[in-house]
This record gives C-alpha cells, sequence and structure tokens, in this order.
C-alpha cells in the first residue's frame, strides 16, 4: 500500500458514543499537532442518534469506512457496551485497532481492549502516528533523532 500523503490520507475512525468526549477530541490535538501526517477522520460522533440499533448501523457503517480504529480505553468505563460493539466490529470487518492508555492516569486496559487490540500505546503525539501508520499501512516508523550541539 502507498504511504501516507496529503493526496492518500490515512481513514481513521476513533470510538465514539455518539456525545462530546475529551478523549475523543484529544486523540485529533495530537494528530494536528503531528507534521506531515495526513488523515481523513471517518467518525462522526456529532450525529443525533438515541436508538440503540441505529447507533450500531451508523458504528458500523463509519468503522467501514476507516483503515484504522483508534480506541481511547478511557471511555471504557462509561461507554462500555459501545465500545465493544465498535471493537468486535472493527474486528468482523479486518480493521486494525489501536489502543490507547488512559489519559493521564496509569490504569489496566479493559482486557476486552487488550485482547482485540492489535496494538496498545501512550498518549504521545509520535506513538500515537507510529501506530496508525504501522498498523494501517504497514509502514516501517523506526526514525533517529538528531540532536545538533556545539562544542566550545
Amino acid at each position: 500500500m502507498n504511504g501516507i500523503s496529503e493526496r492518500n490520507p490515512v481513514r481513521i475512525f476513533v470510538v465514539h458514543a455518539f456525545q462530546p468526549a475529551e478523549d475523543y477530541d484529544r486523540v485529533f490535538e495530537y494528530l494536528e499537532s503531528s507534521h506531515n501526517f495526513y488523515y481523513k477522520n471517518c467518525s462522526n460522533p456529532g450525529l443525533h442518534v438515541t436508538d440503540k440499533d441505529a447507533m450500531k448501523d451508523e458504528l458500523r457503517k463509519q468503522i467501514s469506512l476507516s483503515e484504522i480504529v483508534v480506541v481511547p480505553s478511557g471511555m471504557y468505563a462509561s461507554h462500555r457496551e459501545i465500545m465493544d460493539f465498535a471493537v468486535h466490529c472493527a474486528k468482523g470487518l479486518n480493521k486494525p485497532i489501536v489502543v490507547l492508555e488512559s489519559f493521564g492516569v496509569k490504569q489496566k486496559i479493559p482486557v476486552q481492549l487488550e485482547a482485540l487490540g492489535d496494538e496498545t500505546i501512550e498518549w504521545n503525539e509520535r506513538e500515537i502516528v507510529d501506530a496508525i501508520r504501522r498498523q494501517a499501512r504497514h509502514e516501517n516508523t523506526a526514525r533517529w533523532d538528531v540532536i545538533d550541539f556545539k562544542m566550545d
């Protein structure tokens, strides 16, 4: 598959429960801060969907448009049923799953998410982008950090 570019953005679905959530927004803040990373957001939490069957149908549609699913695990406790559905749907559609640890607190990732995730990472812009590159496009993300310094 081709690498990620402006003409070929990676299609990302971030798990949501059809309501505002800090962790959902935070994923995109991190992605936006990454240089030369292009993506298309396939998730749409702003839709007014209240019926469970309609939610499932809409999630299925949004996930099917994506190449990769990102799961902020901190939302799991308050939205367990919808998140379980989204993760199982992603697996059924053969979408890779990147699980983000809880933001700001060290806590155990729910067993269901850990078992179904292809990769589990911390909240770090570079780690999130690299995991998406690896899982969605199978890119080699090995990098060297260059540190410039002067010797007097």
